[in-house]
């Protein structure tokens, strides 16, 4: 009779299936690479998927070389090496290695990277490098624009057009010539969307752009992603207010300066990001994440859930 009364609460009890499907928010899953690393920019090129990212890890951001990491199927990742080094590979810049991203043009790979405050690009044949400083200079100079030369994106669009997107404090567009290490930094568009700090990154999903960035900074609990759509890649641009596409939550603090992949062929994509190091993490030693990243019937970027675990994925050939 007792077993007949309390499957009869629970089957009265709504409360008790939502209950279970409670969020823990107290344990996350654990970083994709081993180590602190963060500004994670993921592509896929062929059928692997690349993450390039800051070493992190230093007060002060003071790291001198970037790696590669390659996978195939966003799970398992292995570290490639040091594909470009400051010391060894420039002649303008030394240290603060940050926030790359890279692009395929012209059977090449461009590499845009941050070092000492401004933005450089390097080429190379293969996407684990080595990588080339064609240009023995930066690309964009600290000084262009107001704000740091940092944070590069590359964007390159179904007519093979690219764009660069770029800055802290204030948001600049510049689009590349052919060559890919080249622009007019005359025609470079700047603009400050609302709640704008740095990190932006740009995709295209059904003729709609959308343009990405982080908020607050990044040494900061409330670090976030937010987002604006618009019929062009340069604008004009309106955010998506009461949609924010990535925050922190429990344990996970400070999660963003993310990066976006979509699977060749299918209508899904991924996100990834850093957050502070858990436990004992802040700004200066950070891990990268990767989440399912969707969106809604009416092309609304849904929150992503920083708890979900990714399932591995197959580039099909």
């Amino acid at each position: 009779m007792k077993i007949k009364i309390i499957i009869l609460l629970i089957s009265l009890c709504p409360a008790l299936p939502a209950m279970a499907q409670t969020t823990d928010t107290l344990n996350a899953p654990p970083p994709v690479l081993n180590g602190l690393y963060a500004d994670p920019n993921i592509a896929v090129f062929g059928n692997k998927f690349y993450i390039y990212p800051t070493t992190d890890g230093t007060k002060g951001w003071l790291s001198t070389s970037f790696t590669c990491w390659s996978s195939n199927n966003l799970v398992n990742w292995k570290n490639e090496g040091v594909i470009l080094d400051l010391p060894h590979d420039l002649t303008w810049a030394a240290e603060r290695a940050w926030a790359p991203t890279i692009a395929r043009k012209n059977n090449k790979y461009y590499y845009y990277y941050s070092a000492n405050v401004n933005i450089g690009v390097a080429v190379a044949d293969k996407p684990t490098g080595p990588f080339k400083d064609p240009l023995g200079k930066p690309l964009i100079p600290k000084g262009t624009k107001r704000g740091q030369m940092i944070d590069p994106m590359v964007f390159v669009d179904d007519d093979g057009t690219a764009y660069l997107y770029f800055g802290q404090g204030q948001c600049n567009i510049v689009k590349l010539n052919d060559d890919m290490v080249s622009c007019d930094t005359s025609k470079i568009i700047s603009f400050k969307p609302q709640g704008y700090n740095e990190g932006p990154f740009m995709i295209k999903r059904k003729e709609v752009y959308y343009l990405m960035w982080s908020e607050y900074d990044t040494r900061d609990p409330r670090y976030s992603i937010a987002y604006a759509t618009s019929s062009s890649p340069t604008g004009p641009f309106k955010k998506a207010v009461g949609y924010p596409v990535l925050k922190g939550k429990g344990v996970v603090k400070g999660a963003g300066h993310h990066s976006v992949v979509q699977v060749p062929g299918k209508d899904e994509w991924y996100i990834a990001y850093h957050r502070f190091k858990i436990p004992g993490g802040d700004g200066y030693n950070r891990e990268t994440c990767i989440s399912p990243m969707r969106f809604d019937a009416q092309g609304n970027i849904m929150p992503v859930d920083v708890f979900e675990k990714v399932k591995p994925v197959k580039v099909k050939k």
